[in-house]
């Protein structure tokens, strides 16, 4: 199968749109520095000219690479293709394919017609991040490189550490030392190069970047690497298909350094392009109110902004300073979007109240999103006859200390049918 590689014409700074050729070390924009992300452009008459949805529904594999014509990679390497029996021997195979579940006792309670949670966190290591890891692993090998690292305030990290894993390649990890145990823990059991950093994300990625210049290290970190976007954008690709190339009304993700919100514009964008789905979606960006950077700079109608030192629960979009910035900003600006600020004990809610109304557990940052479904609800902004997604990021179990506080304590009781008659008053005298 042709892969994006093969139709891949360039890349583009989205801040002066200086134009390079593809390469998989070259990260930014040489005139803009660091700010200056760039943008993989595709010729999507070739694409749409040797591949069709007819050919995609003839693939049974339900991973993101079904989506290869799309994907910036070189052609799948044996580790990819399957054996006779079907089986893949990779756990980098198996990146994707995530489940699309209707939830309509949620879809009631906030007064529309579909709601759908896309469960990322089904993903090898846990989170949506898989799939960025996974292309950047294939542009490590693709560059030669023995040794790849990014900063992450964890599930980058972990998604990395698990894939560098998959195909025996050395991983360095930067992780601010205040990152949950379970997270850190992934990390080693990979058998990851950890460096818990005494210090913020930002300035572990500040680190992490010298790391990459010093060694020669390839440099996965999100918002630099302009490839990361084109895993993540895979989310949506299964999205539209899912719900069988009709758009949805709108597509609901937490964002934190803006990367993931960048890569749903991509997919969406891609699929528009080649004529597969005849609308975009409005896209809507859910930060913390104690991460809300871009937020901020949404309001003031801005692609300038203005640094923080983040403080949040929701670990996992705690940036201060978003290197994806630009592109984050446009991908709701051009849609018709919104970004909307929820507190910590939104999001902490939301853990509980989407697990029990669609039986999906996520992390404080993948629950964000659905926090901000109840906000837009709460004020009046949905319409009856939408059709939403949100996407749900991570698994509920890559931070179990901030589940539990969600919903506190379970009841002790003796080994005993008295105790347990006790107990069931006293939870029917709190239900009355």
């Amino acid at each position: 199968m042709m892969t994006g590689l093969d139709y891949l014409t360039g890349m583009r700074c989205l801040r002066c749109g200086r134009g390079y050729p593809p390469a998989p070390t070259r990260y930014v924009c040489e005139v803009c520095g660091d700010d200056g992300n760039l943008d993989a452009q595709y010729d999507y008459r070739r694409i749409a000219a040797d591949w069709d949805r007819d050919a995609l529904a003839g693939d049974a594999d339900p991973a993101m690479w079904r989506y290869a014509p799309l994907l910036p990679v070189t052609a799948p390497p044996a580790y990819l293709s399957r054996s006779p029996l079907g089986s893949k021997p990779s756990t980098l195979a198996t990146v994707g394919g995530t489940p699309l579940i209707a939830a309509p006792r949620i879809a009631a309670e906030v007064g529309v017609r579909e709601v759908w949670i896309k469960d990322d966190g089904r993903n090898p290591t846990g989170s949506l991040k898989d799939r960025a890891s996974a292309v950047a692993v294939l542009k490590a090998q693709e560059a030669e490189a023995r040794v790849i690292t990014t900063a992450s305030s964890g599930n980058a990290a972990a998604a990395l550490a698990g894939m560098a894993a998959a195909v025996g390649m050395r991983a360095v990890i930067f992780v601010p030392a205040t990152a949950p145990s379970a997270k850190v823990a992934q990390l080693l059991v990979f058998g990851a190069d950890v460096y818990l950093v005494e210090g913020t994300y930002d300035q572990a990625f500040d680190l992490c970047l010298a790391a990459a210049r010093e060694y020669g290290w390839y440099c996965r970190n999100t918002g630099y690497n302009p490839y990361t976007v084109e895993g993540k954008k895979s989310v949506s690709l299964e999205i539209g298909e899912q719900l069988g190339w009709q758009a949805p009304d709108r597509v609901l993700v937490s964002v934190g350094d803006g990367n993931i919100i960048s890569g749903v514009w991509k997919g969406f964008h891609d699929l528009h392009q080649l004529g597969w789905m005849e609308r975009m979606p409005r896209i809507y960006g859910i930060q913390a109110a104690g991460s809300d950077v871009l937020c901020t700079a949404w309001e003031a109608e801005t692609e300038t902004i203005t640094p923080i030192v983040a403080h949040t629960v929701a670990d996992s979009i705690s940036v201060g300073q978003p290197r994806d910035a630009v592109r984050a900003l446009r991908a709701v600006r051009t849609t018709g979007g919104e970004y909307v600020r929820v507190g910590d004990d939104e999001i902490l809610a939301a853990i509980p109240s989407l697990a029990r109304g669609a039986a999906v557990f996520a992390e404080p940052s993948g629950a964000a999103a659905y926090a901000g479904l109840r906000a837009l609800a709460a004020v009046g902004k949905l319409d009856p006859d939408d059709r939403i997604v949100v996407i749900a990021t991570g698994s509920g179990l890559k931070d179990i200390a901030s589940a539990m506080k969600s919903v506190g304590q379970a009841a002790r009781i003796e080994p005993s049918l008295g105790s347990l008659d006790r107990a069931l008053r006293l939870v029917a005298q709190v239900v009355d």
